[in-house]
């Protein structure tokens, strides 16, 4: 069974920086593409970041500049490094690994951004 585990999240001041880190459960992890979204209750799941297998990353406009998505392929891990937080960052943030119709997510880890 695979498994999507999230770590990093915590309480920060606004101009702060957290690392967030994704441990997946898959044999070729390689192969697969990640990305990090994020949810505020009631509100959609956003995309913030993805890293394509072959290391091309994405960034939503709101978080582009701030944030870097990097993956370590030896860890099975992708990472989600995230400077100059404002309030509004404040999310649950959920990384999900893809690979055709096969896609897993974790359960999140929340980030409170707050002085």
């Amino acid at each position: 069974q695979v498994q999507v585990v999230e770590s990093g999240g915590g309480l920060v001041q606004p101009g702060g920086s957290l690392r967030l880190s994704c441990v997946a459960s898959i044999g070729i992890f390689n192969q697969y593409n990640g990305a990090w979204y994020r949810q505020v209750p009631g509100e959609e799941r956003d995309m913030v970041a993805t890293i394509s297998a072959g290391g091309g990353t994405e960034y939503s406009n709101s978080v582009k500049g701030r944030f870097t998505i990097s993956r370590e392929n030896a860890k099975k891990t992708v990472y989600l490094n995230m400077n100059d937080l404002e309030p509004e960052d404040s999310a649950v943030y959920i990384c999900c690994v893809n690979l055709m119709d096969w896609k897993y997510c974790g359960q999140g880890t929340r980030v409170t951004v707050s002085s």
